[in-house]
């Protein structure tokens, strides 16, 4: 482990946290198993970006605000950003990042970003904060970017793994479109079946399956008759699900927000997705990882 990383656990679950854009860098059940990324290089060497204060890619990589263009990276800049540990005990942390001369540069706001994790039992709570400290109305987008194991760790063939929904899921869904990062305009048929779906390597080979019109708020990950995932997102309307085909991890990205559609030329306000938030307001976007069976008491 880093030595500026960050470890929190419980009796079932322990995650380490690197203050490098305060992201989740392991999850490990009680016996040390892995249910995250090996990050190997060949495909991807992330782990859980946090997705600020835009989700996905501005077309050209910047977007316009109030007739001013600005520079923005894909997913934005805080995965980029140093966070400041703020408090921590055995079982939780909280980390924050703030506006500063280089932040206001690209995204001029007044910002704070919280993320606090919280390892209780069988269950990683992660609550990202998004603070509006300046004296207008803000613009932003958050999302979630975890890279869960493809195959878990419990003995069921990766072929057999597969995402079942809290609810149906028959709405057509998103993909990246010709212009590299950007959603097509049109959409595609569910590759859903009722609540179920068996993820392929091939599925991803243009890019990430995106569903802006989700009825879920939870779902599971794993294979049948072996200890699985839960994730439960209550505060994100949208999902993306992405990996490079062939490597053994699958990000379940709980989104609010999501790229720029193929073509937009548009004021940022104007941007799919896109929350304002009001000088002094607050707002919070919860993910929960469960571990169920194994021992677990769930």
């Amino acid at each position: 482990m880093s030595d500026t990383r960050i470890a929190i656990a419980s009796a079932i679950l322990s995650a380490e946290i690197d203050p490098l854009g305060a992201e989740l860098w392991s999850l490990r059940d009680a016996q040390g198993r892995d249910l995250m990324t090996d990050a190997d290089p060949r495909w991807w060497t992330g782990h859980a970006p946090l997705l600020f204060p835009f989700v996905g890619r501005s077309r050209g990589d910047a977007y316009r605000l109030d007739g001013r263009e600005y520079p923005m990276p894909q997913h934005g800049f805080a995965r980029r950003r140093d966070f400041a540990l703020v408090d921590r005990d055995a079982g939780r942390a909280l980390f924050r990042l703030e506006a500063d001369s280089d932040s206001r540069a690209i995204y001029p706001f007044d910002f704070r970003l919280d993320m606090g994790f919280a390892v209780e039992g069988a269950t990683l709570r992660m609550t990202a904060t998004v603070s509006n400290r300046g004296e207008a109305d803000m613009p932003f987008s958050f999302g979630y970017h975890p890279a869960f194991a493809w195959p878990l760790p419990y003995g069921g063939a990766a072929a057999d793994h597969r995402i079942t929904f809290e609810r149906s899921e028959p709405a057509p869904i998103r993909k990246v479109g010709d212009e590299p990062g950007l959603i097509a305009r049109g959409s595609v048929p569910s590759p859903v079946e009722g609540d179920t779906l068996v993820p392929t390597h091939a599925m991803f080979e243009g890019d990430a399956l995106i569903w802006d019109d989700l009825a879920s708020r939870s779902l599971t990950w794993g294979a049948p008759g072996h200890p699985h995932l839960r994730i439960d997102f209550p505060d994100t309307p949208w999902l993306g699900l992405w990996q490079k085909p062939g490597a053994h991890y699958l990000c379940v990205e709980p989104w609010a927000g999501m790229a720029d559609l193929v073509g937009f030329d548009g004021d940022v306000w104007d941007k799919p997705g896109i929350m304002a938030l009001l000088p002094g307001d607050s707002r919070s976007f919860r993910m929960d990882v469960t571990l169920v069976g194994d021992g677990a008491g769930v």
